[in-house]
């Protein structure tokens, strides 16, 4: 499998690879933007909205997640019809729309509505950057590409909480609605002016649900873009239980809910270092190798930190390695989103947006299932959330093993 695809934009008018991957990655943090930038908002839009129900803000997270992921269904297919950039920049169009609902939402249903909305446009620049990465790239070099993409993907949780508990603090929650619009629009702008279209006419193919049902059939029956889907599913499920329990953890359990957005900044700061690792050594290690190694990582420090809340520990020395823990969580999504992504299209570069739709409806769907399901288990402690992620982080690695590619040698 060769590590580059042909591609029809003439390379006069190319993006040069360092701006390519910095549109890319704002791209990708939409997403990210728009939901850890409301984590601090949520006491607050639980006093207001929903106050005899406090636990039922969270789900204004649930909703724009679980719109991208029906959202995706939609895009990847009109993307491979109508061209990458059409489908992103409607997308960022229903985006903002939705955002504009929601800070003007008088009840939690129709702030729930709007965001919904606000996800079913997410998916339009979630789906659209991944397939013109395939458009471009193939193989060990995509991985190299998104690996800097996701770099800056892990560092937006790490800004976008002490963003938005500035905006809170200055101008109430409802602003942080005005900062998902002037993001969305810088995106926007940046991609009509700039990037030229990735796949060409004579590439398109026509909106069916036959062709969808068709390339879902594809994707199942491939083995290697299976297994990538169901991995990517279990670790994007670690990661959805994390978002679920953590502000709960760090509150009623150790007592830092006022300076969360430090903490969970700091650790994605940290965590980011895995974007760097896995860009450097991925070309010469291979994708597979590189998630065993995380998920056997993961393995033992879910391990150690089911060891560590079954002493009696005081929460002076238990939350510092909890910090760990959950640095190890972050950490891994660098060391394999990436790679599991590079290893679920490169077989299907000849669908690559309805795969990147598939693929990214199945694995977020399926992770917000996991990850509400976790997060409902929260008993005042992080124990049902490593216990998940240990059972996740093992059937990962076992799931791993069973891929198979002759291009990527163990």
């Amino acid at each position: 499998m060769k590590d580059s695809a042909p591609s029809s934009i003439d390379d006069r008018r190319r993006l040069r690879e360092p701006e390519f991957i910095a549109l890319m990655a704002m791209s990708s943090a939409v997403v990210a933007f728009s939901v850890d930038a409301m984590l601090p908002a949520l006491p607050s839009i639980a006093d207001e909205l929903t106050p005899d129900a406090p636990n039922r803000a969270q789900l204004i997270v649930t909703a724009f997640i679980f719109g991208m992921g029906l959202g995706t269904l939609v895009a990847g297919p009109l993307s491979d019809r109508f061209g990458r950039k059409p489908v992103y920049l409607g997308g960022i169009a229903l985006y903002i729309t939705g955002a504009i609902l929601a800070w003007s939402a008088p009840t939690l249903e129709l702030m729930l509505a709007a965001r919904l909305v606000q996800g079913l446009g997410a998916a339009g620049p979630r789906v659209v950057f991944m397939a013109m990465i395939r458009d471009l790239y193939a193989g060990r070099a995509m991985a190299r590409i998104l690996s800097f993409v996701m770099m800056f993907f892990t560092l937006i949780p790490a800004l976008a909480p002490l963003l938005g508990n500035t905006i809170i603090e200055l101008f109430g929650w409802r602003a942080t609605f005005v900062a998902f619009v002037v993001f969305a629009m810088t995106a926007m702008s940046w991609m009509f002016l700039r990037q030229p279209e990735t796949l060409p006419p004579e590439r398109r193919a026509p909106v069916s649900p036959k062709a969808l049902l068709s390339a879902l059939k594809e994707i199942f029956s491939t083995q290697t873009a299976l297994l990538a889907t169901v991995v990517q599913t279990f670790i994007f499920g670690m990661l959805f239980s994390n978002i679920s329990s953590t502000q709960m953890i760090f509150d009623q359990t150790y007592g830092y809910g006022d300076t969360f957005h430090l903490w969970f900044g700091g650790l994605a700061i940290l965590a980011a270092s895995g974007n760097v690792l896995n860009a450097q050594v991925v070309v010469k290690t291979g994708m597979r190798a590189l998630i065993r190694w995380a998920m056997m990582g993961q393995i033992f420090f879910s391990t150690a930190m089911i060891l560590v809340l079954w002493l009696p520990l005081p929460a002076s020395v238990e939350f510092p390695l909890f910090l760990i823990w959950t640095w190890s969580l972050f950490f891994q999504m660098g060391l394999t989103i990436g790679n599991l992504n590079a290893l679920a299209l490169e077989p299907l570069g000849h669908i690559s947006g309805s795969a990147s739709a598939l693929i990214s409806a199945v694995s977020t769907i399926g992770s917000v299932i996991i990850g509400a399901t976790v997060g409902l288990a929260f008993n005042g402690t992080p124990l049902p959330l490593a216990l998940a992620t240990l059972t996740l982080s093992s059937l990962s690695l076992f799931l791993t093993t069973k891929i198979k590619r002759d291009s990527d040698p163990d």
